[in-house]
């Protein structure tokens, strides 16, 4: 099967559809697939939900969708530095489903092993807790603890950004850009990564191998990228 597609248009084409719900990786601007974003906002689908650790910042990775008003619902951590997030949050135009960051990349990971639900402690007692079932398990120390239900995350599409893949999608995350990147990828019913750089089957090192190729539905190389910062701090030179 030949999994590269020429570009981010082309390797979307016949999956996108309205009101369908994305998990998309990466963390702040570190890790996102930036060319399929892209190509989601040029494909004009609207009432969007996006799985995400956070929304970027204001139009750059999933804020451009903000900016164009194709998100209807954020499942998030982290939803600062987005001005248009704010201000659609607040005006009630956007849907927000808060998530603690663990939580999150679990119910990714347990949409991508098959897991429907998980209990975990994390939350209990907070607004995050509120409609959620609430079990009562033995704890690490040997006593009774409440623990909350949450759902593992079945997405329509994976979008997902790697630093290196071979031919079959075999794919390494670079540093900070795994966290999210991993987990997202297994979720969706269909999986695009982008990449950096394709390499020749069998030229990655087993062992390195973040995500296998089996999980991959499709491909894109995505260079060359500009490296965005989200915040830049400067000091004046101390005098000799």
């Amino acid at each position: 099967m030949n999994k590269l597609y020429p570009n981010a248009a082309a390797a979307l084409e016949g999956l996108l559809k309205d009101d369908m719900l994305i998990a998309s990786g990466g963390f702040g601007l570190c890790g996102i697939p930036e060319r399929l974003l892209e190509a989601i906002r040029d494909s004009g689908v609207k009432g969007l939900t996006f799985a995400s650790n956070n929304a970027g910042i204001d139009n750059e990775g999933i804020g451009m969708l903000l900016r164009t008003q194709q998100v209807a619902k954020m499942i998030s951590s982290y939803v600062g530095e987005n001005k248009e997030f704010e201000r659609q949050f607040l005006s009630g135009e956007l849907e927000v489903e808060f998530c603690p960051q663990g939580t999150l990349a679990e119910r990714m990971r347990a949409g991508g092993a098959g897991i429907p639900g998980f209990y975990t402690k994390t939350g209990v007692g907070t607004q995050v807790a509120e409609g959620k079932e609430h079990k009562t398990f033995v704890g690490r120390d040997g006593e009774e603890e409440t623990f909350i239900l949450e759902n593992g995350i079945f997405a329509d599409l994976s979008i997902v950004k790697a630093w290196k893949a071979d031919e079959t999608g075999n794919a390494v995350f670079r540093k900070t850009a795994r966290n999210f990147n991993q987990p997202a990828a297994t979720c969706g019913k269909t999986c695009i990564i982008e990449v950096e750089e394709i390499v020749p089957t069998g030229s990655l090192d087993p062992d390195a191998i973040h995500l296998p190729g089996v999980f991959v539905n499709r491909m894109i190389v995505g260079s060359p990228y500009d490296k965005k910062i989200e915040f830049t701090t400067t000091r004046e030179r101390a005098s000799a």
